[in-house]
């Protein structure tokens, strides 16, 4: 079989990546399991060859990741499907995951998105933080919501992404979407030069660095919707995260500022379901005031309370979505338990019939 041959049964399968591996077979990942596509181990030679003819497809050039040992690009095939692929050294051989991402964004209510979440595209200022573990749905997620935004009102959007994965069409918005190391040097270069671009919304793909962060802080301040992404699992533990990236000394400023422009962290993970697929759970924290002041006096550790106890107000913990999906059939207790933030407390609520 040819490169193209196995992306072609990984978009025709229903695949979410494609992984060639030297040493191991060709295989898919398919609602979370891996299926081989043949029995016949990749061989050095048979790996560099793939490698290869996986950048010629891409029409792009090969030298950087000779030199560098990694490399991340996107790139598609008429008719078939869009490709996120990152190619990397293991072991002295070359090998790549390529994530297969189709060119239509899939509709909201298909994958199970709340409409909470996708009525954060009704927001026209401050910060919005998607987060969530590699893989579990963050960038679908934001492509929903910036399509609703393209549907329902005129503005320009403005999507800095490592790299492209889904295409927005220009709708009722006017969307630009660059790529990193493509159309723009990095995060925070691009970040910079868009706030000259009069954006209206900024999807951020990944706050990575103090830098970036501050910036993009400062984006959300001036009037800016910002879209953003942490690699962080739970809303308090973002918070957090963005808190500890400064030092000791402009941390209570950091507090003081992160409180006035986020407006809501969504952090989501994909569980295995009953029947083999897999769905979303997702931890909702709108900031009140209540929450702005405990962030501000270094108090996040009582942000879950405030979740566990805001459902009137559109907020959910992770567990308390896990136990929708379980009461729901969705999910059995053996998964509930082992994806729960606190499993004791579940167990608790589940054995007590509550």
């Amino acid at each position: 079989m040819t490169l193209l041959d196995y992306l072609t049964e990984a978009a025709h399968s229903g695949a979410s990546d494609l992984f060639l591996v030297t040493g191991a077979p060709v295989s898919v990942k398919q609602e979370g399991q891996l299926r081989p596509l043949e029995s016949e181990r990749i061989v050095p030679s048979r790996g560099e060859s793939l490698i290869k003819e996986l950048y010629v497809l891409a029409e792009r050039s090969i030298t950087s990741f000779f030199q560098t040992g990694d490399d991340d690009f996107s790139f598609s095939v008429a008719g078939l499907a869009r490709f996120r692929v990152n190619t990397y050294r293991q072991r002295g051989s070359v090998a790549a995951v390529i994530r297969v991402v189709a060119f239509t964004i899939p509709d909201y209510r298909s994958l199970h998105i709340p409409e909470e979440v996708m009525a954060l595209a009704d927001n026209t200022s401050g910060m919005t933080l998607v987060t969530g573990t590699a893989g579990s749905g963050k960038s679908t997620t934001l492509a929903c919501i910036v399509d609703r935004i393209n549907h329902s009102r005129p503005c320009h959007i403005i999507t800095l992404e490592d790299p492209i994965e889904y295409l927005h069409r220009n709708q009722q918005s006017i969307v630009s979407q660059r790529e990193i190391a493509v159309d723009t040097e990095n995060y925070l270069s691009a970040l910079r030069a868009c706030l000259r671009q009069a954006p209206d919304v900024i999807q951020l793909g990944e706050m990575r660095d103090l830098e970036t962060i501050r910036t993009a802080m400062t984006a959300a301040e001036t009037g800016h919707y910002l879209l953003g992404t942490l690699h962080t699992r739970g809303a308090v533990n973002s918070i957090d995260r963005i808190i500890d990236a400064f030092p000791a000394e402009s941390q209570e400023q950091i507090r003081l500022q992160l409180s006035a422009v986020l407006k809501t962290v969504v952090s989501q993970q994909l569980l295995p379901t009953v029947d083999g697929q897999l769905v979303p759970a997702f931890e909702i924290l709108h900031l009140n005031n209540a929450v702005r002041t405990m962030i501000r006096e270094n108090k996040t550790h009582q942000i879950a309370a405030a979740m566990a106890a805001g459902s009137d107000s559109g907020m959910r913990t992770m567990d308390q979505s896990i136990l929708v999906l379980l009461r729901e059939g969705i999910i059995s207790r053996d998964t509930a338990l082992a994806y729960a933030d606190n499993p004791e407390q579940l167990l608790r609520r589940l054995d007590s019939g509550r």
